[in-house]
């Protein structure tokens, strides 16, 4: 059972105790200038992928690596395809997200909007409004910043990681709500192919 709560942890956050770990109130970052015009070009940059498909490594909470594919169709639509033997299968679409174990034959579903993966996924995303940045940085080549639903932070944190040369996503990390961290690392990215839609079938037999 331990193998299939920890991947749950990649993308979505827990729904019992998300008043415990983070803030109910979230608090904007203090930006400047130079960061408010970064963070609209981030925007830009999200609302200018409509698909994109590569490799990913994925951090856990215990330290565990495994490795898979990624494909994304925005708005709303992923799908973690973990290297084998893995059994694990994440999916988002319908407006919910799948995580299925075929060994254990488990699956959790859940409501996209309720994790922050969602954030990454809406149409339109706009980093302002119902979306705070709480955090941002830019250093050495790399910008970061870390977002919340602006009336749930609840829900989770979403830290996106993008290189600013030319200003494209690299990687992102997820904290859930009892503060557990996922980082995903993207490499052998190509993006703007069509990509088959079947792949963003929720309907999955464990």
């Amino acid at each position: 059972m331990r193998r299939f709560l920890l991947p749950t942890l990649l993308l979505i956050s827990s729904m019992s105790g998300a008043a415990g770990a983070l803030a109910q109130t979230a608090r904007q970052a203090q930006l400047t200038p130079a960061d408010l015009g970064w963070v609209a070009r981030i925007q830009d940059t999200l609302n200018g992928i409509t698909t994109l498909k590569g490799r990913f490594q994925q951090l856990a909470p215990d330290g565990r690596r495994s490795t898979g594919i990624v494909w994304l169709d925005r708005p709303g639509r992923m799908r973690f395809a973990y290297d084998k033997p893995s059994p694990l299968l994440l999916v988002a679409g319908n407006g919910r997200l799948v995580f299925t174990d075929s060994e254990l034959k488990q699956t959790t579903e859940i409501p996209l909007d309720k994790t922050p993966l969602g954030l990454l996924l809406r149409p339109n995303l706009s980093l302002a409004g119902d979306v705070t940045v709480t955090a941002f940085s830019h250093a050495n080549g790399i910008v970061q910043a870390t977002l919340v639903r602006t009336a749930s932070p609840g829900d989770g944190s979403l830290t996106l990681v993008l290189a600013d040369a030319p200003l494209s996503l690299k990687a992102w990390s997820v904290i859930d709500a009892q503060g557990r961290e996922t980082q995903i690392d993207l490499f052998d990215l190509t993006v703007g192919m069509p990509i088959e839609q079947k792949l963003f079938d929720t309907k999955v037999e464990p």
